[in-house]
């Protein structure tokens, strides 16, 4: 889709196409169009003219001549150097758009831009790099998954740089098994004390908030979809979960603590919480950032340890010896370390 509308529409916000016009006037007039109408004109949402409604995915909404003015002016400005042709023609613009302005109604109570929707890679790059490029003091990740990939880590390389040049700091959260990635050391090596790193068992799904004032949060599983956030109670809201999760974390240069059982590891005593709880495997998989596989011989491993013959024997254990959280039972009711369940 992006490939046929830069052959077909080859043009800028400035200057709009004759359909891309009509669409884009008639969502002004009526606050949102179906995105089925937008397919022959998909410069409106490349151009971030329209974007999906984010109560309804099937409409698009439009984005309000008065932003539409500003991101114009702001590439005008950058541009003035190179050509005066194009203020004349931006000028010209912008005061169409403004008589469009006067026409738009907005309801009482909305919020604007206080929620947007990103759709595709290049949407939500962009706006990540517009918000690097604002941001002036913090900035607070929570980074899901278990070892990070080079590539990963790459990709955002050059935001984090910049930020280290204009003297931002950096607090990120990672799950446990992401102290095992050279990659992750590596990258925090590069960044010296410009980023701070902390890890838990688990974490909440990915969030990026710049400055305290706007955050990212993926919309869809492949994350090709995402959320910029910006009303107040949200960010507020968001902020808050992530310095509680902060404090319960442990800084990445420290050890992970013992478990104070012998022969139980400090991601099986995490396992063994979550079975507890009576997840399968593959959720405690995806929780704690590691294989399906890697949690089946990590549960075998318990199995064996805490002398379980069968999954419901082994929840029976796992309380028994308090790794769901609970006061440990008795200590004769938990076998020794290693027992074979055949032998008895």
């Amino acid at each position: 889709m992006a490939g046929h509308g830069a052959q077909e529409h080859p043009h800028g916000a400035d200057r709009l196409c004759a359909a891309g016009d009509r669409l884009y006037s008639r969502a002004v007039r009526r606050g949102r169009v179906p995105r089925r109408d937008a397919e022959p004109v998909p410069c409106l949402l490349e151009l971030a003219l329209l974007h999906p409604d984010p109560d309804d995915m099937d409409w698009l909404v439009p984005t309000s001549p008065q932003e539409v003015m500003t991101r114009l002016l702001r590439g005008v400005h950058d541009e003035v150097s190179a050509s005066q042709r194009r203020v004349g023609s931006a000028v010209e613009a912008f005061e169409w758009y403004a008589g469009l302005g006067r026409q738009l109604q907005t309801p009482a109570g909305t919020e604007g831009t206080a929620i947007r929707v990103l759709d595709g890679l290049s949407r939500i790059q962009a706006a990540m790099d517009e918000a690097t490029q604002a941001c002036t003091t913090e900035v607070l990740t929570v980074q899901p998954g278990g070892i990070r990939r080079e590539h990963e880590l790459s990709e955002g390389l050059h935001r984090a740089l910049a930020l280290r040049g204009r003297g931002v700091r950096m607090r990120d959260l990672y799950t446990h098994v992401a102290r095992h990635g050279q990659g992750l050391l590596t990258y925090l090596e590069l960044m010296g004390d410009t980023v701070e790193a902390r890890t838990l068992d688990e974490v909440i799904d990915r969030l990026i908030l710049f400055d305290r004032t706007v955050a990212f949060i993926p919309a869809n599983t492949d994350r090709t979809v995402a959320l910029e956030l910006r009303h107040p109670a949200l960010i507020a809201y968001l902020v808050t979960v992530f310095e509680r999760l902060w404090r319960l974390a442990i800084p990445l240069t420290a050890p992970l603590p013992d478990t104070g059982i012998e022969g139980i590891s400090h991601r099986e005593q995490s396992i063994a919480a979550l079975l507890a709880e009576g997840h399968q495997d593959a959720v405690i998989a995806e929780r704690l950032g590691i294989s399906v596989r890697t949690a089946r011989a990590h549960i075998a491993r318990l199995s064996e340890t805490l002398g379980a013959a069968s999954r419901t024997q082994l929840g029976v254990r796992i309380a028994q010896a308090g790794l769901d959280g609970s006061p440990p039972g008795p200590a004769p009711a938990i076998p020794p370390a290693r027992e074979s369940p055949t032998a008895r």
